[in-house]
């Protein structure tokens, strides 16, 4: 048999199913990893079975090993690999990698061991270095890992030089072997093999020095099966004595899988689930088109505070009597634990969670909890919709709109066009939902593309928060220059003499956006990277947000001139409103302040729990959380991303003050929001003001159109990193001439397409590394995809190029 096999050492440049013959062994399927030689060298490397055919061995490399013992990834799952490889642009291993939890990947452990060639011993060994490393696995009885050995050759270039030289000459043996990062836990377990009655005989026969052996049995007899621990714990017995009784034939020691995932405490909620009259309108729709042979994608459009979840899980549980699974994914982890606890209460342990926070044992192990079946409903973030559901009827998208839901990373997916991908072929409903749906999103549920489900009122028809706009340049003009207005101030002490609790955003973490010099007007920054350095309170040092750079805060400026505090973060918010009224308690809830023992959870249950007057954080706390004491919400600067370069400023500036407003007064009292600007009269902030997302709508799509924007286009931009700024421009510039040169010819020639560029990205160097891109305005079809990944693959093949990283995204961030 002939495998084709996605390897994991081939760059995008050579990417593609390669060849391998499968010698006699264990058996292969597609699916399955293995580890393979590859290159010249014949370095192991982990690959990807995608398929098997009959085939002649002849000019093959065999499989060196199969990696797993039956297959990770179905057929279905296989083919979306090679979607996310044509519209992503990246390798198929990347596309597989992505799939896949972290704990299941492999370590690679190289080996050295002597041959059986010692001339070595009085030969001329000319290799600086190479002497002393055969010395040195000699000491160690022939074989060491490469671990041991690199302290002997200073330098990872110089190391493999010497470890080349000694394979060539044929003194030392390399081996490559693959150790999996997490593996399963399993516990011993203690069967009752025996009859109870003859037990029993057996331990009332024992004497008084046998009284544990005694105590084992007895438990047995009541439970037959309990794990050795827990055996030993509850009788004070040894395992010693538990081998005993194996040894005489009353006991049966197996194994047993252990799953390492923490108890979900279900939320305190009515399970007993109570539609209004538009939600059950909703449900009744989105159910017939669940049901219904190929089901397609909707949107389901509320304002904040409409009930959609409520909606989500009565579809939930229509899908789980139907016999399949359901996905629902959230944009924010901070989200996660909230709507975890609503799904177990109504769920129970069917719910499995899959985000990045998850320690890799516990993510895996949620991860075999679905793929077996144990686990029907999943919820997590973006990278749960490659979650290995059997037979998903059900994928729901909540807050699509989020920018979260597009990755950074190779593969540069976006978790809406996958989940649609997925419901195509899978025959599942794709349930898209928001208050503030995407340009995009809700284009194509105007035109018919998706269907349209609406919610316009509160659940209890209680009413939207009350909007105000602070003009804060009449607040500098009467002598206020804090980050709180007058009126925000007030509406924060009115709040919580009320005993309710407010929220307070503003997206920008750490103390001060920089420290500017008085006399130079010139603000540290960062020496890897183009950006300012972030002052942060906490520490007492300027941080680079890009690259991690930081230093203690100077005493002066390089010039010797005093140095100011300019602009506000988060951490400066707390001190200023703790400044302005010392009796209050506030906390915050931003990237400095999470961690793995300060999770979102517990900082929001202590939110909560504790009834704290003021949560103070960023994008985290503006959408989702469901807060019944929250009666006002204040927004400390509502410009701050409306001036940014990307098309889609005004819309994520709208999505966040829309979301973050909607937060208060979502109990029984009505709410409030304060948003504070420089720019009270932008048409984007009454929008938003007055929650009118189809004014928004009509004025963002106009411009959308003239552009020939998302939905009407693509933009793709094509990004070149390196260290040497000539080279790289001038290999930027060679991409884009041989770009238009192909456009202008059959079959290219007569697409609209428009190139800008090469031009600087917002941050044009990042860790030394300076960064330009190309952009393309164009509808990315299938010719023209190709086009763009012939020329990445030229372009990576050119030797003038070396150095130089090129990815393009489609449709990203900028």
């Amino acid at each position: 048999m002939v495998a084709k096999i996605a390897v994991s050492a081939a760059t995008f440049a050579i990417d593609k199913p390669y060849s391998y013959w499968v010698p006699v062994g264990p058996a292969l399927s597609p699916g399955m990893r293995v580890m393979v030689p590859f290159g010249r060298g014949n370095r192991h490397c982990e690959g990807m079975v995608l398929s098997l055919e009959e085939g002649s061995p002849e000019g093959l490399k065999p499989v060196a090993q199969v990696l797993d013992p039956e297959p990770v990834l179905d057929d279905t799952m296989l083919r979306l690999a090679g979607f996310l490889r044509e519209r992503y642009f990246c390798t198929l291993y990347d596309a597989v990698r992505a799939m896949l939890p972290a704990g299941m990947g492999f370590r690679a452990l190289e080996r050295f061991s002597l041959t059986e060639d010692l001339s070595w011993q009085t030969a001329t060994v000319r290799k600086a270095g190479a002497k002393a490393v055969l010395e040195h696995l000699q000491t160690l009885g022939g074989q060491a890992d490469a671990s041991h050995l690199r302290q002997l050759v200073p330098g990872e270039d110089a190391f493999r030089e010497v470890m080349s030289y000694l394979v060539r000459k044929g003194w030392v043996h390399t081996q490559m072997d693959l150790r999996r990062r997490t593996a399963d836990k399993a516990e011993q377990v203690a069967v009752l093999c025996s009859s109870v009655e003859e037990a029993m005989d057996y331990a009332a026969g024992r004497p008084k020095s046998a009284a544990m052996q005694r105590a084992v049995l007895e438990l047995l007899c009541q439970l037959g099966t309990v794990s050795v621990k827990e055996l030993c714990y509850f009788t004070g017995a040894s395992p010693a004595t538990v081998r005993r009784l194996r040894d005489l034939g009353y006991v049966e020691l197996t194994e047993r899988e252990v799953l390492r995932c923490h108890e979900i405490r279900p939320a305190q909620v009515d399970t007993d689930l109570v539609l209004n009259e538009e939600q059950a309108e909703a449900f009744r729709g989105l159910r017939a088109q669940m049901h219904s042979e190929v089901p397609g994608t909707a949107l389901l459009y509320g304002v904040t505070g409409s009930g959609k979840t409520s909606v989500y899980l009565t579809l939930i549980r229509d899908c789980l009597e139907m016999g399949r699974t359901a996905m629902l994914l959230v944009p924010e982890i901070a989200l996660t634990p909230q709507l975890l606890g609503i799904l177990v209460a109504h769920f129970g342990d069917q719910v499995a969670v899959l985000h990045s926070s998850l320690p890799a044992t516990e993510r895996y192990d949620q991860w075999k909890r679905v793929r077996s079946g144990d686990a029907k409903v999943v919820v997590g973030t973006r990278s749960a919709v490659f979650a290995p559901c059997t037979d998903p009827g059900l994928i729901i998208l909540d807050e699509e709109q989020e920018h979260s839901y597009k990755s950074e990373n190779s593969p540069r997916y976006h978790a809406r066009e996958v989940a649609m991908w997925r419901g195509l072929k899978q025959k599942a409903l794709v349930l898209l939902g928001s208050a503030t749906p995407s340009i995009e999103t809700m284009y194509h549920a105007k035109e018919g593309h998706h269907r349209l489900y609406t919610l316009r009122q509160r659940y209890n028809r209680r009413a939207l928060p009350q909007v105000e706009i602070v003009d804060m340049k009449e607040e500098v003009k009467d002598g206020n220059d804090s980050g709180f207005s007058y009126r925000l101030r007030e509406a924060i002490r009115e709040t919580a003499d009320k005993g309710k609790q407010t929220i307070l955003l503003l997206n920008r973490r750490g103390n001060s956006r920089a420290l500017v010099c008085v006399d130079c007007r010139q603000a540290p920054e960062c020496p890897r990277c183009t950006a300012r350095l972030t002052y942060h309170s906490a520490n007492e040092r300027l941080m680079c947000h890009y690259c991690g750079f930081s230093r203690p805060v100077p005493e002066r400026c390089d010039c010797g001139g005093p140095l100011k505090r300019v602009g506000t973060g988060t951490q400066k918010a707390q001190q200023e409103l703790a400044e302005l009224m010392p009796d209050l308690t506030s906390i915050r809830m931003d990237a400095d302040t999470v961690s793995a023992v300060n999770t979102h959870e517990k900082i929001l249950d202590r939110f909560k729990q504790e009834k704290i007057p003021v949560l103070i954080g960023t994008q985290m706390v503006a959408k989702g959380l469901d807060m019944p004491d929250v009666t006002l919400v204040g927004v400390l600067d509502g410009d701050l991303g409306l001036y940014t370069g990307d098309h889609r400023a005004a819309e994520t500036t709208f999505n966040m003050l829309t979301q973050v407003v909607g937060r208060a007064g979502r109990g029984k009292d009505p709410g409030t929001a304060v948003v504070q600007t420089l720019v009270p009269e932008h048409e984007v902030l009454k929008l938003a003001a007055r929650q009118d997302h189809e004014g928004f709508y009509e004025l963002e799509i106009r411009l959308r159109q003239m552009q020939a924007l998302p939905p009407f286009g693509d933009v793709v931009t094509v990004t070149f990193v390196g260290q040497e700024e000539p080279r790289l421009l001038r290999g930027a510039a060679k991409f884009r001439d041989s770009l238009i040169g192909c456009l202008a010819q059959p079959p290219y020639g007569g697409t609209p397409v428009t190139v800008l560029g090469p031009a600087p990205c917002p941050v044009p160097k990042i860790n030394y590394n300076h960064r330009y891109r190309l952009t393309l305005r164009c509808r990315l079809d299938k010719p023209l995809r190709g086009l763009v990944a012939h020329l990445l693959r030229e372009f990576a093949r050119d030797g003038a190029n070396r150095g130089i990283n090129v990815f393009a995204d489609v449709n990203g961030m900028d």
